[in-house]
């Protein structure tokens, strides 16, 4: 749950999924070599994303993606998310951190008070639909953790076998 002033820039070298892709989106820049992969496999284990993915990817990326990559488990690769606008860079392997680094000397040639109060009103006009997505979330994390389909998809996981899925509701 972000409230900063300051700019914060992910370099992802490698798989960022789940809890890894949902940091990135609460980051303000995503520069990504081309060893990226992006993904929110959660459904497949019975989960639901619970870190600000369930609002943050429709909103960085096409809402038809955002369901595909919330539902499928598919993953974005790092050229399919510069082309969508949810990654500011693609660099070559081992290089994602060297042009993050460039883009925060970048960001230091500006005003602090600039960056900051446009940061500021940049995120203002998602408060609300923070407020809410959070809401939604936390709705969606109780309802999972009372399905049956939690404890089978990480059963399964850990076993490394395929689901049984109940798909029953939880009560």
């Amino acid at each position: 749950r972000r409230q900063r002033n300051k700019p914060l820039i992910a370099a992802v070298e490698g798989y960022a999924l789940g809890g890894g892709f949902e940091i990135a989106l609460a980051c303000d820049l995503i520069v990504a070599s081309r060893t990226a992969q992006f993904g929110l496999p959660e459904t497949r284990r019975g989960l639901v994303a619970t870190s600000g993915a369930l609002f943050r990817a429709p909103r960085a990326l096409p809402v038809n993606v955002a369901r595909e990559l919330l539902i499928t488990g598919r993953t974005l690769d790092p050229e399919r998310a510069l082309n969508l606008g949810v990654v500011n860079a693609v660099t070559e392997p081992g290089k994602a951190l060297d042009e993050a680094l460039v883009m925060a000397s970048e960001i230091c040639e500006s005003s602090p008070t600039s960056v900051s109060l446009s940061l500021k009103s940049v995120n203002a006009l998602y408060t609300e639909g923070d407020t809410l997505g959070w809401t939604v979330t936390d709705t969606a994390r109780a309802a999972i953790l009372r399905s049956p389909d939690i404890a089978e998809g990480l059963d399964a996981f850990a076993n490394r076998r395929t689901p049984n899925w109940s798909g029953l509701s939880p009560q």
